[in-house]
């Protein structure tokens, strides 16, 4: 089993009427609310935390990318992972990721994976997202309708740019390159691991399957909730004659870890609550551009997870709400090794990325969460997958 410690890196200092005064955390959040100085704290103290992750053990260390928003501070996966190769040296550095259609031309994401590929000694993960509408429509103004095949375009010239051995030309119908030929090339052969992110689509799922890479439900609404879309990505792996081996698949899963189940609901209610009231409080007319979600997903009935449907949800959560419908694992060692055992195992997920910097969870309760998780849960959920290989990890990781 694999334990990766995933950050979203939030701005926490939002104000408390945040969610009903202003109608959207992401693409036009007002500048008036950013404190440049409060900012550079947080990454600092949003380092500090990922190094001590893998002080504690944790196998990776998980960034992503997103654009115009409060609740996550990466339009740079890579400069944090890469301020990540000089202060870790065991850990995977997993790049969830660069939004591959957002990049002109795309042999950008090659070039910096690679460098990124050899600074960290093998050690990156390439994750590959399509990106949300809010990032990818409103943020950087690309047409939903042909955000998917830039998508796929993208993704060719780049593994193309790993895996040739020789200077080519690409001609495709977004980009065009006469002399292809980046250096440096990545250390892992062919190419480091690559896993997608994604949100439910049906497309997806067959995709990875196809190409052997993997998938990887990042779901702010928890295991309970995930089963379906779990159970479907299994399904398409089944279709596609592809093995059942639990590292084709990863999960994340926001995680608190107390003394005892009451204080936990102490220490951690005011910091969840400001994540799903303010950091996911997105406009219904961001949640989803025309033509981003495709036919074939929209027909399934998947759902996104922002807008206002899933803003009329998030208002009658409370504490037992978070727990009982699997929001939230919390709690005392005991129970959280319990239901995150379960969780794992009925979705069969060989990758479990665990949210434990949460909203406006401040550094000191960040790290008691880290080293409780790490001494207290993670060496009794090492062993759930015995007899599968992980084929999917970077070679230059310790584990």
């Amino acid at each position: 089993m694999k334990l990766c410690f995933f950050h979203l890196m939030p701005y926490r200092f939002l104000p408390d009427d945040f969610e009903t005064r202003y109608r959207s955390v992401w693409v036009d959040v007002p500048h008036s609310l950013y404190d440049p100085d409060k900012c550079r704290g947080l990454y600092h103290e949003f380092l500090d935390e990922l190094e001590f992750a893998e002080a504690q053990g944790f196998d990776g260390l998980c960034v992503n990318e997103h654009h115009n928003n409060a609740y996550g501070l990466m339009p740079s996966p890579n400069l944090m992972a890469a301020t990540l190769t000089r202060r870790t040296s065991r850990a995977a550095l997993v790049v969830l990721g660069n939004s591959l259609a957002a990049y002109n031309p795309p042999l950008r994401v090659a070039e910096e994976f690679a460098m990124l590929d050899v600074l960290s000694g093998g050690r990156l993960v390439a994750g590959f997202p399509v990106g949300t509408s809010m990032d990818m429509n409103f943020a950087y103004g690309i047409n939903p309708a042909t955000l998917r095949e830039r998508y796929h375009e993208a993704h060719d010239l780049v593994v193309q740019a790993w895996t040739r051995p020789e200077v080519f030309a690409f001609n495709g119908k977004y980009t065009q390159v006469r002399y292809a030929n980046i250096w440096p090339q990545p250390l892992q052969k062919p190419h480091p691991p690559i896993w997608i992110p994604g949100g439910g689509s049906l497309e997806t799922w067959e995709w990875t399957a196809k190409l052997d890479y993997v998938y990887c439900y990042l779901s702010y609404y928890g295991y309970k909730r995930g089963k379906a879309t779990m159970d479907g990505f299994w399904e398409a792996i089944a279709k596609a004659g592809a093995d059942d081996n639990p590292y084709r698949a990863g999960f994340l899963q926001l995680v608190c870890v107390a003394d005892t189940d009451a204080e936990a609901e102490r220490l951690y209610f005011p910091h969840v609550h400001y994540f799903y009231q303010k950091c996911l409080n997105v406009w219904e007319g961001f949640a989803e551009a025309p033509g981003y979600r495709t036919l074939k997903t929209m027909q399934a009935g998947i759902k996104p997870q922002v807008g206002a449907q899933a803003r009329k949800i998030r208002q009658s959560l409370d504490w037992g709400k978070y727990l009982e419908q699997g929001y939230v694992i919390a709690g005392s060692p005991k129970t959280v090794r319990e239901q995150l055992a379960e969780c794992i195992t009925s979705l069969r997920v060989g990758h479990l990325m665990v949210l434990l910097q949460i909203g406006s969870m401040p550094k000191d309760l960040t790290l008691r969460n880290t080293e409780l998780f790490a001494k207290e849960v993670m060496p009794y959920l090492r062993d759930l997958w015995p007899g599968y290989k992980d084929r999917w990890w970077p070679t230059g990781s310790a584990r």
